[in-house]
């Protein structure tokens, strides 16, 4: 066939210089179709000899077309390009051999030629929102939302453009509505997924279950979407049924495993949020499913696998609603191999939405971090090997039954000995070297501190490498028929296990090597299960990425078609440059990205006082705790409780909360502080307690969503700039300076407006709540960088005065609430 049959002119003459740089040889292209299905664009993946030519699978994804050419000039295809064209077909990718001069074509294998996607009507798109749309004649409160509607424009663009969107939405905007309606229009249009991706499991349900099915009806149109949650939520019916076959090995938690079994037999999911108790997180480990231990075809319970069927559920989904982290663990299994064209741990899919994606660098820095720790060490050691009543027990154990190892099980004891000292030796050097500090950063000027920690990592990993060796030893000499048998596969899972272990103690040796990855110790202390037992204290060892916008950029944002972020809170001082420095997307080509921000359209202005009193010490001053005590109590006081009270540091948190609780009590306010139980029933009960307060750190500056009478009030102690000794942070603060940066201005600044501005942001979630900010840290207006936290959030009624005018003012805000 002639070569301008399948090729441009253009792509041909690349090729014949490809081939006479390569002196004749072999040469490998991945080549991609245009509109007309010719080859249009081809890349050189490897170079061979005369007879062969490596194919290189990195250039190969993604590619619509595989190209070899034969020196020879006889096109045929010979046994080795058959196998490739099979594998090509899996990949539904076309296969062609040319010859050397480029003038002729043989076509092993037919490429599916690309589809041309349909674009989105904008006008149309948008009208389901507007006030002539199904949306106001559905809602008898419908007032159309200008800032709503131009976001979903945007979006809808970015669908049609194959573009990167970065949308900041403020509260009360509708973001959801706002990429969902173009997602849900695209994706009937075009046959294509679109994931959704979510930070918290509020939100992931909250779309689930009421944003989709509600905008499903307002397109009119048939949606199948489907929420996929981390394997390890599910239960797997194989592990259930060894254990049961196995009782006598859980005594004490024989109710919560006959209650699992019940309710594994009834239930439609499987999913451990449906069980009506919860487990013992010590027996459901045991009974959950996982990747690594999972048999796939072999398990003689695939059929009823509830993982199975809920992939097989999302294979042919419009919308996937997932959270961060399982979302990144797909990414990582393409950028390890799968590629983005097949399944991995989710369908193929090129479109991603980003809700709360401000939160995206914390928790890809959390998903690719690593940690090891002695309970996790002897976790997995114990599911191998045991002692129970006496008697050997374990997955090993069972394993060592089938294999044709002589005597093994004699050694086991002492190996597993050997890693329980060098665990607590482990421990005993770091918690020494660590002395009053509650966590530390190996780097140049600490890790002389830290030699017998080296040592002790050292002796860890030699200690898991004569057990795994063991382990390795016992399956080789296992037959063939007996690999199906589940212990064995069990074993393997937990050996990859304590193989990355091993890596991990082998990297912190070598820290110095690794400049890209931050490594680093903590103490954990954990309170006893019985009052008046000492706490127990453990060393946590993790090694984190330094930067993760090289990792996000390559895995996430270039080989996808469209991305769209959205959160309430990606600027800082009205532009989007620290955000998309930090998530990689300042690498792309600019033309690739939109912007812009959505203003919420509540009135902000007439129903929140924003108030700092002058008469506050510095934070830096040994009065301004007694100061801090003293304040909240009275301006909880002066709101009648209905306040959340946000704070940067536990111990000032409760030392504020000891000060307070007793003149609280006197005037019938329940206070509740973080920690004292579960945060979702805490958050439970202060929304039910429409006059209490609750005292909280950290997590609360974000995620909660208290409208109405329950909240009138959020009082934020301190500006919420990182410890500058926090591990991670000094890190990347020390990489910045590094390269001439200034780590305050170009990292603790913005990473602390952020915070606050998702801090601030808890007091207003609909258009009548009302109430007061109350900020106890003066720098905010006496500081030159104070400015870029007041910019940074909407215009209010502002009052700089003494505490005693700032009480008046938040009892006369709050007193006009009209639900008060």
């Amino acid at each position: 066939m002639d070569i301008l049959e399948r090729f441009t002119r253009q792509a041909a003459e690349k090729m014949r210089q490809d081939i006479q740089e390569a002196e004749g040889n072999e040469v490998f292209w991945a080549g991609k179709l245009d509109s007309k299905g010719l080859v249009s664009c081809v890349e050189v993946g490897s170079r061979g000899n005369r007879d062969s030519v490596v194919l290189n699978s990195d250039a190969a994804d993604g590619a619509s077309v595989l190209i070899h050419n034969h020196p020879s000039g006889i096109l045929s295809p010979s046994d080795a390009d058959q196998k490739i064209a099979m594998d090509a077909s899996d990949a539904a990718c076309g296969f062609y051999i040319v010859d050397n001069e480029v003038s002729r074509v043989y076509v092993v294998l037919e490429p599916v030629r690309p589809r041309q996607n349909e674009p989105l009507d904008l006008d149309e798109t948008v009208f389901y929102l507007s006030g002539e749309g199904p949306f106001a004649k559905s809602s008898e409160n419908y007032e159309e939302r200008p800032s709503q509607i131009s976001l979903s424009r945007e979006i809808a663009r970015s669908f049609n453009e194959d573009k990167i969107g970065v949308f900041e939405a403020g509260t009360g905007v509708g973001k959801s509505f706002s990429y969902l309606i173009p997602a849900m229009l695209w994706s009937v249009k075009n046959k294509e997924c679109v994931v959704v991706s979510t930070g918290t499991i509020s939100l992931q349900h909250q779309l689930f279950e009421k944003d989709i099915p509600f905008a499903q009806k307002l397109i009119g149109k048939k949606i199948k979407a489907v929420l996929l949650k981390g394997r390890q939520n599910y239960i797997c019916r194989r592990r259930l049924s060894e254990i049961e076959n196995d009782r006598s090995l859980f005594d004490e938690e024989i109710e919560a495993l006959d209650k699992i079994s019940a309710w594994s037999k009834k239930s439609s999911t499987g999913s451990k949020s449906d069980l009506t108790f919860v487990p013992p997180e010590s027996l459901w480990i045991k009974v959950n499913s996982e990747s690594d231990a999972c048999m796939g075809g072999r398990c003689p319970f695939r059929e009823e696998c509830f993982v199975m069927k809920t992939r097989a559920e999302a294979a042919d989904a419009n919308i996937i609603v997932v959270n961060h982290h399982l979302l990144f663990a797909d990414i990582e299994s393409r950028m390890d191999g799968a590629g983005y064209n097949n399944s991995a741990v989710l369908p193929p899919y090129k479109r991603i939405v980003f809700d709360e994606a401000h939160g995206i660098e914390d928790s890809a820095t959390s998903f690719f971090s690593e940690i090891i720790t002695r309970f996790k060490v002897l976790k997995q050691v114990g599911l191998l090997f045991r002692v129970f009543r006496g008697s050997a027990a374990g997955f090993l154990v069972q394993a060592a039954t089938v294999s044709s190892a002589d005597d093994c099980m004699e050694r086991a004891p002492a190996l597993v000995d050997a890693i329980k000292e060098s665990l607590t030796a482990l421990d005993q050097a770091a918690l020494l070297e660590l002395s009053e500090d509650s966590a530390a950063r190996i780097c140049d000027s600490t890790s002389e501190a830290f030699s017998r920690t080296f040592n002790a990592l050292s002796q860890l990993r030699i200690s898991l490498l004569s057990f795994n060796n063991f382990v390795r030893e016992i399956l080789e000499k296992i037959d063939e028929k007996d690999s199906d048998f589940p212990a064995v596969w069990e074993t393997k899972a937990v050996l990859h296990r304590l193989e990355s272990m091993a890596v991990l103690c082998e990297n912190f040796e070598r820290w110095d090597r690794m400049q890209d990855t931050v490594f680093w110790l903590q103490k954990v202390r954990l309170p006893p299960k019985i009052p008046g037992e000492d706490f127990t204290v453990f060393i946590q060892f993790i090694q984190t990425p330094l930067d993760i916008a090289p990792l996000m950029s390559s895995g996430v944002f270039e080989p996808m078609k469209t991305v769209v972020c959205t959160s309430a809170t990606l600027r800082i001082d009205s532009n989007f440059n620290f955000w998309t420095r930090r998530v990689g997307i300042l690498f792309l080509e600019p033309e690739r990205v939109l912007q812009g921000a959505f203003d919420s359209p509540f009135p902000y202005g007439d129903s929140v006082l924003f108030a700092v009193p002058n008469d506050a010490p510095f934070p830096a001053s040994p009065y301004f705790q007694g100061y801090v005590e003293n304040a909240v109590s009275k301006l909880i006081l002066a709101s009648h409780g209905r306040t959340l009270v946000l704070f940067t540091s536990y111990d000032s948190l409760k030392f504020t909360f000891n000060a307070c609780r007793h003149i609280l009590a006197e005037n019938g306010i329940t206070a509740f502080v973080q920690n004292e139980e579960d945060r979702f029933k805490l958050l439970d009960k202060f929304k039910k307690d429409t006059g209490s307060v609750l005292f909280a750190t950290d997590s609360f500056w974000e995620g909660v969503d208290v409208p109405g009478k329950s909240l009138s009030q959020v009082i934020i102690v301190k500006l919420p700039f990182a410890v500058p000794n926090d591990p991670v942070f000094s890190a990347r603060s020390e990489s910045l300076e590094k390269k001439g940066g200034n780590p305050f201005m170009q990292l603790s600044l913005p990473q602390a407006v952020i915070k606050f501005r998702q801090g601030f942001g808890r007091l207003v979630r609909r258009a009548d709540d009302r109430g007061a900010v109350v900020v106890l840290d003066r720098r905010i207006v006496e500081k030159k960088y104070g400015q870029i936290f007041t910019r940074s959030v909407p215009m209010t009624k502002r009052l700089y005065s003494s505490l005693d005018n700032i009480l008046c003012a938040v009892e006369k805000a709050v007193e006009e609430n009209p639900e008060n």
